[in-house]
């Protein structure tokens, strides 16, 4: 691209501190297309590896929708470079600036969490790349990023739900089962958990104001090993309600421990640990009825705006394709796609950074997750997307996650009753 060869000249010698190249996913079809290289950055290892299990299913099924898209009347191959950050926010920063010097993206996306896209999005601001992220909270993004709500960032880009809409899923949730109102919340010392446990921007003020008891012991440090502390503290203050945001490997050793030790909440709310089937199936019989925030479904009333597909084409082709049951990071590393298929057909030049910028930013689009339009988020940069409540029930067939409360987003359709633990 025009503006940013000039900069590659002089930050060309910088590459060489950077790790060895990842894998090409994408091949360039359609060769005789000029193509556009869009940086992908992933954690396919690692314990955040759940949120990349749907990657190469996505990527592979849009090849041909992305093989030819114009712009001002030329057709473009989009080619995706997939790097893995190893769930690692140092592995993400070294890859994303290897995409960017080495490979010389035109754009860099990234998802899974904020220790994927804080670190993808700080390297692409600051090398002047265009850069859309999701699947992790607005707060964590903006604020982790020490984002200015009166100037937000130039670059970076980033749609999905903010702490706002869990909150109100979760206390939803709470609301309508009756249980006495007093909580345990587990979060970690990374950008999650520090964000979701924030007294102000997370769940201890909102909490308070409609009569919850938040007992927070305070932050533990990723794949703990060691709950007691935490269970003695839910124990005592008698929490009848759990909640937090955690990787899988804490949640499973917490759970354990609290059968070991008696500790018996009448519902279990938790972020991120309990999205994918794969870890709430891991848990045996202690997996049936945890609850969760949902983002994304097979019932969600969405459609691509790339494949023609609804959230349900795109859900039951990937059990068809894989033999696993559909996880909800698929509809947003789709929608990814959708979006920047959609600013290089927009960009008035799209060999210009700035102009593909200003693409991104008047982005109105409606995909497979949601309505994408940047003019009316709550803070410069972000467009939300919606959210509602669901819960791991069995079917008789296995564990499936059903959407039991949608008041925070009528929209999307209920499939069920929540019922307590136990």
């Amino acid at each position: 691209m025009k503006l940013r060869t000039n900069r590659r000249q002089v930050l060309g010698g910088l590459a060489a501190s950077v790790a060895a190249p990842g894998i090409l996913t994408a091949t360039r079809a359609y060769a005789q297309n000029p193509t556009i290289k869009v940086g992908f950055v992933t954690p396919s290892t690692g314990p955040l590896a759940g949120f990349a299990e749907p990657d190469d299913y996505v990527i592979e099924g849009l090849q041909a929708a992305l093989a030819g898209v114009e712009n001002n009347g030329k057709t473009y191959a989009i080619e995706i470079i997939k790097k893995d950050s190893q769930s690692n926010p140092n592995r993400a920063a070294e890859v994303a600036a290897q995409l960017i010097l080495d490979d010389e993206v035109d754009f860099i996306t990234a998802a899974g969490t904020p220790d994927t896209t804080n670190p993808v999005a700080d390297q692409a601001e600051i090398n002047e790349i265009p850069c859309v992220t999701s699947d992790a909270p607005w707060q964590p993004y903006f604020f982790g990023r020490n984002g200015n709500p009166a100037e937000g960032f130039q670059y970076t880009y980033h749609f999905f739900w903010g702490l706002e809409d869990v909150i109100a899923n979760f206390t939803n949730i709470w609301n309508d089962s009756g249980v006495p109102k007093k909580v345990g919340g587990l979060f970690p010392n990374d950008s999650d958990g520090n964000a979701w446990g924030h007294p102000e921007l997370g769940l201890p003020t909102p909490l308070a104001a409609q009569g919850f008891e938040l007992t927070d012991p305070g932050r533990y440090q990723p794949l703990n090993d060691d709950f007691s502390n935490y269970i003695a503290a839910f124990k005592e203050a008698g929490c009848e309600i759990l909640t937090g945001v955690m990787i899988p490997p804490d949640f499973g050793t917490f759970w354990s421990q609290a059968a070991q030790q008696g500790f018996q909440p009448k519902i279990a709310t938790v972020g991120k640990a309990l999205l994918f089937p794969s870890v709430v199936e891991s848990l045996g019989p202690r997996g049936v009825g945890l609850t969760t925030e949902v983002w994304w479904s097979a019932s969600h009333p969405f459609s691509s705006s790339l494949t023609g597909q609804s959230a349900g084409d795109l859900a039951n082709g990937y059990t068809t394709a894989t033999g696993r049951p559909w996880t909800q990071p698929i509809g947003f590393k789709h929608a990814l796609s959708e979006v920047i298929a959609d600013v290089v057909r927009r960009s008035e030049d799209i060999e210009d950074a700035e102009a593909n910028v200003a693409a991104i930013r008047a982005t109105n689009l409606s995909t497979i997750v949601g309505d994408v339009n940047w003019s009316n988020g709550p803070v410069p940069n972000v467009s939300k997307t919606p959210l509602v409540g669901g819960q791991w029930q069995d079917n008789g067939n296995g564990l499936e996650l059903v959407i039991t409360n949608n008041k925070h987003a009528p929209q999307i359709p209920t499939g069920g009753e929540t019922f307590l633990l136990g």
